[in-house]
């Protein structure tokens, strides 16, 4: 493979992301205001398809793109459109969680969705039935945004509490980047407030489809990893990061260059992952939709 995959893309600025971003903004403005002006559910269709992409461009940005410069890609993507997610945090837990040796780790792996088994065993059942709900595709989709959010911001308030500062400023940074939503609602907007925070909700929904089963435990780090071949409209708002594997191993690779790789070398990757792979997302949705996954206790926890 050479050496250019494992880099940046070489170009100063990335024409296809900077494009997206445009495409991204119009189309959840336009929702906001006209299309929802004129049939409410296109509206709100097209503001919570533009804040998961969105959301997708915010990961771009973290980690590089799609310019040399950290503070100008970070105030392109700047506006919290899924409202909830200080951008400073998201960057900061995300790059954390890059490290493939922690991944699916319950303490250091800050997007792990497992639990210690032993503090599994210390919850409330009623807590233990809402976590089950969330390892089913169904109940990701309606309560993993508030299951997330509650958990996130938790664990914040707890290192706010504790004295880290970095903490603390990006929640405050992310005062702005909402008050901007919030300003262009109350100026422009042409959708009611509930609508809107459903939309918003939605896109969330949307993304937790990607998280679902993104890594599994596993023995070996290298078989964490998911691989899922979708080429459809998920994977579109997802930028590619469906080819998850590709991108742990290359991280600085923009989102547009991540197929190609992958299908050039495809039984590298599937080699790499041991096989952790599924054919699109409908199959997910036909597996897992009611079914859990894996357990939220990790299952390798009293063995490692």
């Amino acid at each position: 493979m050479s050496s250019r995959a494992q880099g940046v893309s070489g170009k100063s600025i990335e024409w296809p992301t900077l494009a997206l971003l445009a495409l991204c903004y119009a189309v959840w403005g336009i929702g906001t205001t006209w299309a929802a002006g004129w049939f409410l559910p296109l509206g709100m269709v097209m503001v919570a398809l533009a804040a998961a992409l969105h959301s997708s461009l915010c990961h771009e940005a973290l980690h590089g793109h799609p310019t040399r410069f950290g503070w100008l890609n970070e105030a392109l993507v700047f506006p919290a459109l899924t409202l909830c997610i200080p951008y400073i945090r998201f960057r900061d837990t995300h790059l954390a969680h890059h490290r493939d040796a922690i991944l699916t780790d319950p303490y250091d792996d800050p997007e792990s969705n497992y639990l210690d088994p032993a503090v599994w065993d210390r919850l409330p059942p009623w807590v233990q039935a809402v976590l089950n709900l969330n390892n089913r595709l169904v109940g990701r989709l309606l309560i993993g945004p508030v299951v997330s959010q509650v958990a996130f911001m938790a664990a914040d308030w707890r290192a706010i509490r504790a004295g880290e500062r970095a903490v603390l400023r990006g929640w405050l940074w992310h005062i702005p980047a909402l008050g901007l939503v919030i300003g262009w609602m109350a100026a422009l907007g042409q959708m009611p407030v509930w609508a809107f925070v459903l939309s918003s909700y939605a896109a969330i929904s949307i993304l937790k489809i990607r998280t679902f089963l993104e890594h599994q435990a596993h023995l070996r780090a290298r078989g964490r990893t998911v691989i899922i071949e979708d080429r459809g409209l998920l994977a579109f708002l997802f930028l590619n990061n469906n080819l998850h594997v590709v991108h742990h191993m290359h991280p600085r690779l923009p989102w547009y260059r991540l197929p190609g790789l992958y299908f050039a070398n495809r039984d590298r990757y599937l080699a790499r992952n041991d096989g952790y792979m599924f054919p699109s997302y409908g199959a997910i949705f036909r597996r897992y939709l009611f079914k859990a996954k894996d357990p939220v206790p990790h299952p390798l926890w009293r063995r490692l």
